[in-house]
């Protein structure tokens, strides 16, 4: 009998690629899609697929959110607060152990460089704690698990730019940060989602043989970008020459611009935040990894190419 994989949130952006992805690998009735607003996967459930509703902000929906899921896809909280997102972590996970959950891939992110447990990274704190929380899990041999540290989106370049708007640029993008020294090795979401997907029926296929059992990975793009290049293929998408202004953090926080862009459950993480650009600096974006293009099997698309089709102007 095949696993039943579940996915857990299953509407957001990265879990309907994964989703997308995994319908084209599985059978539709192999799925257990659990997500805030079980409606928008009408169309799946239509087409086989088991459809729950739950929700991370409300924990007892997730008593029985997992029941018959073998292998669950866990999406990290839409947030980067740490204990509360953390804590919700905490929550799906002893759910899915009771509901009898034999393996999760949990959706972590590309800071921490090579791998590593640490981070001066805010948005990385609830992450390492959840990566740390699962291996506690596996070592009591409640549940075997993969992390999977999705790189960071090349799509997600405004929350990097002090939220560059394309429809309406400036010439100058306010920062605390150079722009120069390492940069990021962007990715495209979409083929996060595909490869995320692909790992997850590797392991459907043969768990024994599975390369990531009990270990993390991290899925990046296949080049290191400057945020000065970033900053300049920008530019190149909108049309006009863009440039980076070094600024304070404390500059940063009082950029008009800003407002509750960072505010989650009434706190303003304005200044939490901009320790990501701190971990740029110390070069926690730059690995390169080639487990991605193993993965998918090919190359994965540039930054460039990626932005031209999100943005570009013809």
């Amino acid at each position: 009998m095949s696993a039943k994989i579940g996915v857990f949130p299953a509407s957001g952006g990265l879990g309907s690629s994964i989703v997308n992805h995994l319908k084209t690998l599985v059978p539709a009735s192999q799925l257990i899609l659990i997500a805030r607003h079980p409606e928008k996967l009408t169309e799946l459930e239509h087409a086989g697929s088991t459809v729950r509703q739950a929700d991370y902000d409300t924990p007892s929906t997730l008593t029985n959110a997992f029941v018959g899921v073998d292998v669950l896809m866990l999406i990290s909280y839409a947030s980067f607060e740490i204990q509360h997102r953390a804590d919700a972590h905490k929550l799906a996970i002893d759910a899915a152990i009771k509901s009898g959950v034999k393996y999760i891939f949990y959706s972590s992110l590309g800071f921490g460089g090579d791998l590593a447990d640490s981070s001066v990274a805010h948005v990385m704190g609830a992450h390492l704690v959840t990566e740390k929380y699962l291996a506690e899990q596996c070592s009591a041999d409640k549940v075997s698990y993969t992390s999977v540290r999705e790189g960071l989106y090349s799509e997600s370049f405004p929350i990097y730019t002090a939220w560059f708007d394309p429809a309406n640029p400036v010439d100058e993008i306010a920062i605390p940060h150079s722009g120069t020294g390492p940069g990021v090795s962007w990715v495209k979401r979409d083929e996060l989602g595909e490869a995320t997907a692909k790992l997850i029926l590797s392991y459907t296929k043969s768990p024994m043989a599975f390369e990531y059992l009990n270990k993390k990975v991290l899925l990046s793009g296949q080049r290191e970008i400057s945020l000065k290049e970033t900053v300049d293929i920008l530019g190149r998408a909108v049309g006009r020459p863009l440039r980076i202004k070094e600024i304070s953090v404390d500059e940063y926080v009082k950029l008009p611009q800003i407002g509750d862009k960072h505010t989650y459950h009434g706190v303003d993480l304005s200044r939490e935040w901009a320790t990501a650009w701190e971990a740029i600096m110390n070069g926690e974006t730059a690995t390169v990894s080639p487990a991605i293009k193993g993965i998918l099997g090919r190359e994965p698309e540039d930054y460039e190419t990626t932005i031209q089709a999100l943005i570009g102007k013809n």
